[in-house]
């Protein structure tokens, strides 16, 4: 009996530590600009951006950066349009 107690409570402790593991899990993001072609449109012609834009960009959002300085990428992540696009998805173009 003693061997089922002790095996009931390292299961309840090991499902413990799986549901609050979980909690303070952050899902990795894939820096890729391809997935901010959803906001293509909006950022060449300055129209508002789409739903699914908005939602890229917030994904996107710690990619930001590197974007930016790469040399590539920074005069469209800077341009106006894109500022626009961003202000109006609530995402803040970072300084960097």
């Amino acid at each position: 009996m003693k061997k089922a107690s002790c095996a009931v409570l390292c299961m309840v402790a090991m499902a413990v530590v799986l549901l609050f593991g979980e909690l303070h899990v952050s899902e990795a993001v894939t820096c890729s600009p391809l997935q901010l072609s959803p906001c293509l449109g909006a950022i060449t012609s300055g129209q508002p951006p789409s739903a699914a834009c908005c939602k890229k960009l917030q994904e996107q959002k710690p990619c930001l950066c590197g974007y930016i300085k790469d040399p590539n990428l920074g005069k469209y992540v800077n341009s106006p349009n894109a500022k626009k696009v961003a202000s109006s998805c609530g995402v803040a173009v970072p300084n960097c």
